[in-house]
């Protein structure tokens, strides 16, 4: 399928590049050429900031229902267009069909549920201990927020952005990643058709280092806002420094995902197969490294390993498949590698571990399952972020805490156990921003944040609204 040829959305219009720059998109899938797209320069990025400046001035005025009516049009449209999105995202990800749902549902129900949660958002009473003045705490947008948005989740990583900037009074610039930009340039398409206030929200890429360095170095953010690599974020804070900025980023993750002897072994089995080939494992809280009780290892080892055998990979519209190709050669050439590093030193490949046969367009890996996995591979060091699962062996609770919190990363951690006592320990001591015991679940009024190199703010839940407004005391003599 070809989308044709795509603008930027600046200040209400569809446009193409100051400089005429164009790129060509590519079928991760096949390798097919699927769109061109406007290409954005530093010139662009200025006129973007300029324009979100003035659509401030006015978002930020109007009343929290007129915004509402404004992003309930916004999620009509997005719902007309469903059948068309999810094309562009099983296209330009190489998607399922059932996943590329994930991302509708996501960013229309931000829309629907952040109006809502600023309803409840209330000024704040300061009591006066000698009597003498009234305070109260009252709260406002912040300003222009520039969003970088990661390539595996397109319009669910717009959604946790757009639902709290906008219900905030946030005017926004929306930067797509480089390599899945085109379900964001139709959501422009969407804004223009249903004449959205100009300036309000922007969408452009391109080249990091003119696009995003220019928006992050300016002034005239108040709210700079990410999803992506600890190493981008790291970036994004060092160019931040020209003003101060509030900062909010969920970056990279190094998820355990630790089974213990008393645990519902069907459960743990099929979550493990979810929260790590969902997506090709290009999730940033996929199960990274699997510790396993050493009194169930070989039982369990055996069950994951024959349940992943039976993975059906393909691409398309078909609703059997369970997992489509990685987005790009790097990545593939990246499993290559943990793999060879793997069993270079030792572990053993159970299944999966190359290309698979039939498979010789598109960057595609076997879903992999190696045994015997040590910590001094990349396997156990480095976020995957693809389809490879490395099983550990423990036998005691210290050395399972002790290796689950042996990342620099900390945002999600799984834990399969009945035992209650050890449910509170772990709890408390795994150092993640999220412990999800006995199951998984993730909504939009859930909080979803990370700590360590894992990012700071929250994405998800009443929470995210704080990364966009400020809070300002105005005290009144009685």
């Amino acid at each position: 399928m070809n989308f044709g040829s795509l603008k930027l959305y600046i200040d209400g219009q569809l446009v193409e590049a100051t400089n005429g720059g164009k790129q060509t998109i590519l079928c991760p899938a096949n390798e097919e050429a699927i769109a061109e797209v406007a290409w954005a320069d530093e010139a662009d990025a200025q006129k973007a900031l300029e324009a979100a400046k003035k659509g401030f001035k006015y978002w930020s005025v109007l009343s929290l229902s007129e915004r509402t009516e404004w992003m309930s049009k916004i999620r009509t449209a997005i719902l007309e267009k469903e059948s068309l999105l999810r094309q562009a995202i099983i296209n330009e990800m190489g998607k399922t069909y059932a996943g590329s749902y994930e991302d509708i549902e996501a960013i229309t129900n931000a829309l629907e549920f952040y109006p809502k949660a600023m309803a409840n958002i209330k000024d704040e009473k300061i009591p006066d201990q000698e009597n003498t003045h009234r305070h109260v705490m009252v709260h406002q947008a912040a300003g222009v927020a520039v969003a970088y948005l990661a390539w595996n989740f397109p319009l669910l990583n717009v959604g946790f952005k757009i639902g709290p900037a906008l219900a905030s009074g946030c005017s926004l610039i929306i930067k797509p990643s480089e390599m899945s930009p085109i379900s964001s340039y139709l959501l422009g398409e969407i804004l223009h058709d249903i004449k959205f206030p100009a300036g309000v929200v922007n969408i452009l890429t391109g080249p990091p280092e003119k696009v995003a360095t220019t928006m992050t170095k300016s002034n005239i953010p108040s709210v700079v806002t990410m999803i992506g690599s600890t190493q981008t974020g790291k970036q994004v804070i060092a160019d931040s420094s020209s003003s101060i900025k509030k900062l909010s980023m969920e970056l990279g993750g190094n998820a355990p995902f630790i089974v213990f002897e008393d645990a519902d072994m069907k459960t743990a089995l099929d979550l493990a197969i979810g929260v790590k080939f969902g997506n090709c494992g290009q999730i940033c809280v996929a199960a990274n490294r699997f510790f396993v009780h050493k009194n169930i290892y070989d039982d369990f080892l055996t069950s994951y390993v024959d349940r992943v055998k039976k993975l059906k990979l393909g691409f398309g519209k078909d609703r059997d498949i369970d997992m489509g190709p990685l987005v790009n050669s790097q990545g593939q050439k990246r499993m290559m590698d943990i793999v060879s590093d793997a069993v270079a030193k030792g572990a053993k490949i159970e299944t999966g571990g190359k290309v698979p046969e039939g498979f010789n367009k598109g960057y595609w890996f076997e879903p992999t399952v190696l045994s015997n996995v040590t910590s001094d591979m990349l396997a156990y060091q480095k976020e995957t972020f693809g389809p490879i699962a490395p099983i550990f062996k423990f036998e005691t609770e210290e050395e399972a805490l002790k290796l689950a919190n042996d990342t620099e990363y900390g945002l999600a951690s799984y834990l399969f156990t009945e035992d209650v006592e050890r449910q509170a320990r772990f709890a408390n001591e795994l150092q993640f921003g999220e412990v999800q015991i006995n199951g998984v679940k993730y909504a939009i009024y859930l909080p979803h944040g990370g700590i360590k190199n894992s990012g700071i703010g929250h994405d998800c839940s009443v929470l995210a609204l704080d990364d966009y407004l400020i809070k300002k005391r105005v005290t009144t003599s009685i």
